[in-house]
């Protein structure tokens, strides 16, 4: 399903949930709706599926306008949060539920959940009740009975929210699959920029009730279109004074800009360790985090503070410690613009890794 959102607004009596929105989603793809709790993915979601009605602005699926059309004859699928699966049900009925609404003969619906319990890998469990079920297995149940209708397109608020984390995992990777396996269109909404990231074919930022920005995750990381979205995605740390870095004294020609510093964007070494020494600048650590892989660093450059990673194969630093940092590049923003300034002291670009 090809879907089309002009002008979008919704409010609920004088909070205003979401702002003129516009995007397409071309057939197949898998989007995800990011952004902080409260920040109107939801309602958007909800007035795709015909839960809530739009105070004003169109929803078109393939070519058609919906905003008038019950849930019912939209297409649609519906996976929420909480699995929302019948309790005195077993698993084949939760599956075969709509089809039975839709009066389909005992054999078709027998061979549509067999093909489903067969796809979310829930064979073996057909004759079991949600609660004899872990998380992971009520949230592929749920799964199943939203792909049961063949709905042309799948909504998906929040769908890992109540795993556990190892679970969570797992479940991304087996959901990405199996959409690609169905092709059907599908959203789910997120406000886990690691999920967003992993499972996405492309990234709608949502923001105060507004699209902040539409593309792919590496597009997103790589050319954010706002302060909101640069800061949103990833770890950074703001600078209000990047005038004072070494390479980046243009800067200060820009009256109140502020610089956004990605940890890969970031330099670091002890005496000797960076080869362009001429374009670093002492720094002291101040604290480390293991993160498993590697050590996050939090430096300060005088006032300045930074984080970056160090490499678990390289000598362990200590708190306290002189190093030295090269900043290759940052984010830089005001009041009217933002762009992306590289330091001119450096000679090749470091390439950026996520």
């Amino acid at each position: 399903m090809h879907i089309e959102v002009r002008n979008l607004d919704k409010s609920f009596g004088d909070f205003h949930a979401v702002r003129n929105v516009s995007f397409d989603i071309e057939k197949g793809k898998l989007i995800g709706l990011l952004g902080p709790s409260g920040g109107g993915k939801t309602s958007i979601l909800r007035m795709l599926a015909g839960l809530e009605t739009p105070t004003s602005g169109d929803i078109v699926f393939h070519g058609k306008r919906v905003n008038d059309l019950p849930p019912q004859e939209r297409g649609i699928g519906f996976v929420f949060q909480n699995y929302a699966l019948f309790k005195h049900m077993t698993v084949y009925d939760n599956i075969a539920f709509g089809l039975k609404v839709k009066k389909q003969s005992k054999e078709q619906i027998k061979e549509r959940v067999t093909y489903l319990v067969e796809l979310t890998g829930l064979k073996g469990f057909e004759h079991r009740y949600p609660h004899q079920l872990s998380g992971g297995q009520r949230q592929r149940v749920a799964f199943a009975r939203a792909l049961a209708p063949e709905p042309q397109l799948l909504l998906l608020d929040e769908p890992f929210a109540a795993i556990d984390a190892k679970i969570r995992t797992e479940l991304r990777t087996w959901l990405k699959e199996m959409i690609e396996r169905v092709g059907i269109t599908s959203i789910f909404v997120t406000h886990d920029q690691e999920e967003a990231i992993e499972v996405a074919d492309e990234i709608m930022i949502i923001n105060k009730g507004q699209l902040e920005q539409k593309g792919s995750p590496w597009d997103i990381y790589k050319n954010p279109e706002s302060p909101f979205v640069a800061s949103f995605i990833g770890e950074s740390s703001i600078v209000e004074n990047i005038g004072s870095l070494k390479g980046f004294e243009s800067a200060l020609k820009e009256a109140g800009t502020k610089a956004l510093i990605r940890p890969e964007y970031i330099e670091l070494g002890k005496p000797g360790e960076i080869k362009i020494a001429s374009a670093a600048m002492p720094a002291v650590v101040k604290h480390l985090h293991f993160r498993g892989s590697e050590w996050m660093v939090e430096l300060e450059i005088g006032t300045t503070k930074l984080i970056t990673y160090r490499s678990l194969e390289k000598e362990v630093l200590k708190p306290g410690e002189a190093v030295n940092v090269l900043v290759h590049r940052a984010y830089l923003f005001n009041d009217y613009d933002s762009w992306i300034m590289e330091n001119p002291l450096k000679v090749d670009p470091m390439p950026i890794h996520i």
